[in-house]
């Protein structure tokens, strides 16, 4: 499995900054949001890619933001298949981007 790639934030929080923090994980990593925000939000904003593509084809960063393309599967720490763009972070929500052992076939 591939070494998650880190991009710098391509986020910048405007409005909604006095909203509580929350933390999570990702990856194994802590991770901050803040109360109220999607999974996808909280990935993005952390410099995060969502996912890579379980076809070998390049990182994902979500695309319709609305769960209809199904373009930001992530998954949490029971393997349970979540959209990140309509899935709310919680208080010590545990997320991994990458597919758990025998749900996708990698590619060689």
């Amino acid at each position: 499995m591939p070494a998650p790639v880190h991009f710098p934030p391509p986020f910048v929080r405007l409005a909604e900054t006095g909203r509580p923090a929350i933390q999570l994980r990702i990856d194994g990593a802590s991770a901050s949001a803040l109360e109220g925000d999607t999974v996808l939000v909280a990935l993005l904003s952390q410099g995060q890619r969502v996912r890579d593509s379980e076809f070998g084809d390049g990182v994902r960063a979500g695309f319709c933001l609305m769960g209809a393309c199904q373009d930001c599967w992530v998954w949490d720490e029971m393997g349970h298949r979540l959209r990140a763009c309509s899935t709310v972070a919680r208080e010590g929500m545990s997320i991994v981007t990458q597919p758990p052992e025998a749900t996708w076939p990698q590619q060689q």
